[in-house]
């Protein structure tokens, strides 16, 4: 299993050594043929589990008429997409597809930066994220990414990105260069850290006064991940700029950022081959028609009620290991005592069956399906008291 890795696979991964063959909603299967309760969804990518019927069958349909065309001419599918999107956002947007977040992001700063200039020439360029904040592995989305040790190697930089250490410090940072502020309302890799929804509404109505974009990056918060649509609904703003992937595909990649600077592009300002392309967007149609039905018939909100509920007493029987209980919808956290001790939970939780994941130095991070079922939670927390029992 191992060997094609080593002789052939740059090492850019810590992998833990199991190999997955088979999936069914949150249930996932090894191998050798153990099964697992996956409480971390591919860092949230299978928003409606592993090998979904319905999310099957579409992308086969799909991929039985026609893959791609590229760009170059018109996909009903994406269009479609687009649509629904911008509906259940609620918010007056156009959207552009790519294949990731980091790609979503990097449309996002070329649109702050294209809104910065006046007659051809840079009259704002600076965008201010926060500390600890990720946004994409791409030199531009990686120097937006507000941790230093991820700038290591990789430079020179872009210039014009300002951190802030948090959301207080942004308002003493603005100058006449600033274009954008872009922020996680909850920053999944900086430790499942929500924003003070107060704190984000000042924030919102401060740039909005400035003529200064509020750009959200919903890649993990978004597509029902903490309950509503997208964060932003939940946080009560409506952003100029916000940035989708994970969830929307399915599994099958897909970025998405959308504007109500809705005639910032023109043609040859932007593009992507495959993005967009059919299957891409059949997949992301199929899986809105399947969030859009549990959020509408009230499962969604039950299951993330009994997630909830089910990790704060997991929690609460661990006072010595678990510091804070933190995080939204079905994007939780729990701080670690420490980052030796997380290590082992998660090693300990794999030899269980359960799969749970890191975020930051030391929290515990849990993303499951939004599908996911009561068995399915119950099981999976019944193999973490076991895992915990064994260390």
């Amino acid at each position: 299993m191992t060997k094609n890795f080593e002789n052939y696979v740059l090492p850019t991964y810590a992998r833990q050594n199991v190999s997955f063959v088979e999936g069914k909603n949150a249930v996932l299967i090894d191998s050798e043929g153990k099964e697992y309760i996956d409480f971390a969804a591919g860092i949230a990518v299978c928003s409606v589990g592993h090998a979904n019927e319905r999310l099957s069958r579409a992308i086969c349909d799909q991929v039985s008429k026609v893959i791609h065309v590229s760009n170059l001419y018109y996909i009903e599918a994406q269009g479609e997409c687009a649509r629904r999107i911008v509906e259940q956002s609620g918010y007056d947007m156009k959207c552009f597809f790519g294949n990731s977040g980091a790609e979503a992001n990097e449309g996002a700063i070329k649109i702050a930066r294209k809104y910065g200039e006046v007659d051809g020439t840079p009259k704002r360029y600076k965008i201010i994220t926060l500390e600890h904040s990720f946004h994409g592995r791409t030199i531009t989305a990686l120097k937006a990414t507000g941790q230093e040790s991820m700038h290591n190697y990789f430079g020179p930089f872009p210039d014009g990105f300002v951190y802030a250490k948090t959301i207080d410090e942004v308002e003493s940072l603005l100058d006449e260069h600033t274009v954008a502020v872009m922020i996680e309302l909850v920053q999944g890799e900086g430790g499942v850290q929500p924003q003070d929804r107060a704190k984000v509404q000042a924030l919102a109505a401060l740039l909005k006064s400035k003529d200064i974009l509020l750009m959200v990056d919903e890649v993990q918060t978004g597509i029902y991940r903490t309950g509503e649509f997208l964060a932003s609904n939940l946080y009560g703003i409506e952003p100029d700029v916000i940035t989708l992937a994970k969830g929307l595909g399915g599994g099958v990649p897909i970025g998405v950022v959308m504007t109500s600077k809705k005639d910032i592009f023109a043609p040859g300002d932007h593009g992507s081959t495959f993005g967009g392309n059919y299957l891409s967007t059949a997949a992301a149609n199929e899986v809105l028609d399947i969030l859009e039905e549990i959020k509408q018939n009230g499962e969604l909100d039950h299951a993330l009620i009994y997630f909830e509920e089910a990790l704060s007493r997991f929690a609460a029987a661990h006072p010595a290991i678990f510091l804070e209980h933190v995080g939204l919808g079905m994007m939780r956290g729990l701080r670690v005592a420490s980052g030796e001790t997380l290590s082992k939970i998660i090693n300990a939780s794999r030899d269980a069956g359960v799969l749970v994941l890191k975020a930051g130095r030391n929290t515990l991070r849990f993303l499951p399906p939004l599908t996911i079922t009561k068995g399915e939670i119950d099981e999976g927390f019944a193999r973490l008291e076991k895992a915990m029992a064994s260390l």
